[in-house]
């Protein structure tokens, strides 16, 4: 679990969902959400949004301690 100390979610908590080391970013559950475009398929007919967590640098958190 880490702890958002900078940004738009400073204060949120969350799980640390995929760690990419080589651009040194982290995805955090229900953080950074950002709207994404979506087109037509089988899975979704009509297409749309959907609500994707987006990767943050990872000097914008801090792990907690349970």
């Amino acid at each position: 679990n880490v702890k958002i100390i900078t940004g738009d979610d400073k204060g949120k908590t969350g799980k640390v969902l995929a760690v990419y080391p080589k651009t040194l970013k982290v995805v955090v559950e229900g953080c950074k959400i950002a709207k994404k475009a979506i087109k037509p398929s089988d899975k979704n007919p009509n297409g749309g949004f959907i609500n994707k967590e987006m990767p943050m640098d990872i000097s914008n958190v801090a792990k907690i301690q349970e």
